[in-house]
């Protein structure tokens, strides 16, 4: 067995988010006895659930991104309050001084009976009033700069409490996987170079068959259409990441799981898009097969937990699974879900030329594992 395959399998585990249940590797017959149709069943389903923990992952990395955010703003907002808050009881002090201070004074009511000129004693009393409003506005900010204050603490305090309980599952998950690598592993250094050989080689007959009757159902329709600008700058961008490794959780640019390399393309087309395959499917206009054009997502599985870029003529860019590298394949390759749009507004180009492809741009296993070579 080829090390690029061993270092494809550990680095699938890893991304997998739960442990392996003692029935998930069949014990009833050695590897070496199984058919080798079993052994690809097998191996298909613990990829699919190793790109599934990949992308629950992902988005447990994002919103720890977006809970230290929270809390980084909230703390900034802190510090102001508590800034405002220390302003506000130095006025107040002042406050108290200059209460006590005129405490002992003859009240404005006395001053105005005695004052030779009553009205310049009224014009007194008019400045004691508004003096008196001030202090009351002094005291009431006191009050609402400490209830701002408080409730901004227990606010800072109740997402930095998150944060920590999501950087605690994001360690668990990696445990937990860790663990499933062992026997992952196991199953799959107990296979000869003429299984894996043999696995390759009916992979690529049932993608093959599964194209095939892809494109005989009419289900991409009959004629071409171009992309949209954003569309087109996606499916460039991709088509230059053709030959770089897949990693679990990368978003390049050296390296990329399946949803980091689409949300790159279309992010570089200036056109935000959701982080994780199951966002995408879930948050961006469905459209069908029918309609799809260069650029479109065509998203994978039930669960919505592999996705790739549209490139036409029923082929898509993706990155397809750990030690594999961002290629081109067959729309098929996967069982496919739906495709959605990250830009329903966009106008299809007048003129549109495909980019080119580098050479070697379908070499290598759709399904990210190869024979000795």
């Amino acid at each position: 067995m080829s090390g690029r395959f061993l270092r494809l399998v550990c680095t699938a585990a890893i991304a997998a988010g739960a442990a392996l249940s003692p029935t998930s590797v069949p014990a009833a017959a050695e590897p070496g006895e199984r058919p080798v149709a079993e052994l690809l069943t097998d191996l298909q389903r613990l990829y699919q659930e190793a790109e599934q923990a990949t992308e629950t992952y992902n988005a447990t990395e994002e919103k720890l991104t977006d809970q230290r955010t929270e809390v980084a703003k909230l703390n900034r907002r802190l510090a102001r309050a508590r800034l405002s808050l220390h302003d506000s009881r130095s006025a107040a002090a002042r406050l108290a001084r200059q209460q006590y201070q005129s405490s002992t004074e003859i009240s404005p009511y006395v001053r105005l009976l005695l004052a030779r000129d009553p009205q310049h004693a009224l014009d007194q009393g008019h400045v004691i009033r508004q003096l008196s409003k001030r202090r009351a506005a002094t005291v009431n900010r006191l009050i609402g700069s400490e209830k701002k204050t408080d409730a901004l603490a227990r606010a800072a305090r109740k997402a930095l409490d998150g944060q920590l309980a999501l950087a605690e599952r994001q360690k668990k998950d990696r445990d937990a996987v860790q663990q499933r690598l062992k026997d992952v592993e196991e199953l799959l250094t107990s296979l000869s170079a003429d299984q894996l050989a043999e696995l390759a080689e009916l992979e690529k007959a049932e993608v093959a068959e599964a194209q095939e009757e892809l494109v005989a159902s009419g289900a991409l329709g009959s004629s071409a259409r171009p992309p949209s600008r954003q569309g087109e700058a996606a499916l460039r961008y991709a088509v230059e990441q053709i030959g770089k490794p897949y990693e679990w959780g990368a978003e390049g640019p050296d390296t990329y799981d399946c949803s980091g390399l689409t949300s790159e393309a279309w992010g570089h087309a200036g056109q935000p898009t959701p982080r994780t395959s199951q966002e995408q499917w879930d948050r961006l206009p469905r459209i069908p097969l029918s309609e799809l054009r260069p650029g479109d997502l065509v998203v994978y599985f039930p669960e919505a937990t592999h996705v790739a870029l549209y490139l036409g003529d029923g082929m898509v860019i993706h990155a397809p699974r750990p030690d594999a590298t961002v290629k081109v394949s067959p729309l098929a390759a996967n069982p496919v879900l739906g495709a959605v749009r990250p830009d329903p507004a966009g106008e299809p180009l007048r003129q549109y030329t495909p980019p080119k492809l580098p050479p070697g741009a379908t070499d290598g296993s759709d399904e990210g594992y190869e024979g000795e070579s």
